[in-house]
């Protein structure tokens, strides 16, 4: 028989708009990993009120999982700020447009439908700053456990782009390679 498989526990942290999901299923088609979300997990015992839904995300995770690496993306506020607030939805089918990446046909309305979108409460600008400051101040106390157990390893841009193909380069130190796929990183399209 060849040698056991081990498993590589990692998460993935950054605010909504940093690229966890592009980032998250490149890791995925690359190395041939699979996706795992803990925030299902605990949202789940959330409503069950179980012991796991009250305590500290972080330790519960650890404590349950064993994370072996957490990747954190460090992306400025003004990038996700432009980001966000340019995302506008259609909301009978949830289809969604980013008016940099991915604009629609004619402004304001669906490709398909021809109805008008709306840009989510949460993108607003207004409560995007609040809901950045609370990112911020919940990750911090998270971020400081992780980086004192040693599994916490930062990547840093303004793209993903930019963080893939560091990310790629130290994944390659961490995943057996027979798990790989052959592809250059760089040649995707994202945000």
């Amino acid at each position: 028989m060849g040698a056991s498989r081990q498993l590589l526990r990692s998460v993935i942290m950054g605010a909504q708009g940093s690229g966890m999901s592009t980032l998250a299923l490149r890791i995925i088609k690359h190395f041939q990993l699979k996706k795992f979300s803990s925030g299902d997990v605990l949202q789940d015992n959330m409503l069950r009120d179980t012991e796991i839904g009250h305590l500290t995300q972080a330790e519960v995770l650890d404590r349950v999982y064993q994370v072996h690496l957490v990747m954190n993306l460090n992306v400025p506020f003004e990038v996700i700020r432009q980001r966000l607030t340019a995302l506008w939805i259609h909301p009978a089918s949830g289809r969604g447009y980013n008016l940099e990446f991915n604009p629609t046909k004619a402004v304001d309305v669906d490709d398909v439908t021809g109805e008008p979108l709306i840009q989510r409460v949460d993108d607003k600008p207004e409560t995007l700053i609040k809901r950045m400051k609370v990112y911020e101040d919940q990750t911090k106390p998270v971020l400081e456990y992780y980086e004192k157990k040693v599994v916490l390893e930062t990547f840093s841009g303004t793209e993903t782009n930019q963080i893939w193909p560091c990310m790629h380069a130290f994944l390659q130190t961490k995943v057996p390679q027979r798990h790989q796929k052959t592809q250059l990183p760089h040649e995707e399209k994202s945000l």
